[in-house]
């Protein structure tokens, strides 16, 4: 087919470019995290006047909370070798801010799937107790990999116990439920 015209050449470029573009997105995958479990806290009842509470509770011994996610080839690629960091915020539910929200996590493994040579995936950091802050960020763990990436990557992570930790609890903070819900994002590092 001839095309005469150069504005149809054009369109036919545009068109084409357009279409190998939407092909090669249509191949990306986004990363995923994902928890299993939640965690009330049990705070006692005060019985006798003039005592407060402990003021620190956590998950150590019950309601186990799980994460687990998939970071794809694709994201993985963009990344190079800065690695990826998950971070989180909470939002409040209502909550009182006198008290201080912090989690750290126990084991968790970073399997890589696909075809790669000589590659390793590490989990780092998040094993002391990191200050939730709302709104705002903060980095709770990074995952590292090294290794010349091949096809159809991907990087499974699976096992990461959570414990969650309330602290400044006491008898100044009026008397309600309060609740929070923690927001966790995949990014680079």
């Amino acid at each position: 087919m001839k095309m005469n015209s150069r504005f149809l050449r054009k369109t036919f470029l545009k068109r084409h470019l357009c279409i190998i573009l939407l092909t090669a997105c249509s191949c990306l995958r986004a990363q995923t995290v994902s928890i299993s479990g939640n965690w009330t806290a049990s705070v006692p009842t005060i019985t006798e006047a003039g005592n407060n509470y402990t003021g620190t509770y956590d998950n150590t011994t019950s309601n186990q909370i799980v994460m687990s996610g998939t970071l794809p080839g694709s994201f993985l690629n963009l990344l190079t070798s800065t690695g990826a960091k998950i971070s989180m915020h909470y939002v409040s539910n209502p909550w009182n801010s006198a008290m201080v929200l912090a989690a750290k996590r126990t084991g968790g493994t970073a399997t890589i799937n696909g075809v790669c040579l000589v590659c390793s995936a590490t989990i780092n950091g998040g094993t002391n107790y990191i200050t939730i802050p709302e709104a705002t960020d903060v980095t709770f763990v990074t995952i590292t990999f090294t290794g010349l990436l091949g096809l159809s990557n991907s990087i499974t992570l699976s096992g990461i116990t959570l414990l969650l930790q309330v602290s400044g609890v006491s008898v100044t903070i009026p008397a309600s439920t309060y609740g929070a819900r923690v927001v966790f994002t995949v990014a680079a590092n």
